[in-house]
């Protein structure tokens, strides 16, 4: 079951710290995370 539509998406503070950086920036870089670290599709 999904989160609900009150709540939201749920985001990882953490994530979101990075996210916020990346925008103060301008970067249009990728943000590292574990799945993109783990990911060998």
């Amino acid at each position: 079951m999904g989160r609900s539509q009150k709540k939201g998406p749920y985001i990882d503070p953490k994530l979101y710290k990075k996210v916020q950086k990346a925008i103060d920036r301008g970067s249009h870089e990728m943000i590292k995370t574990w799945r993109a670290l783990h990911d060998s599709a």
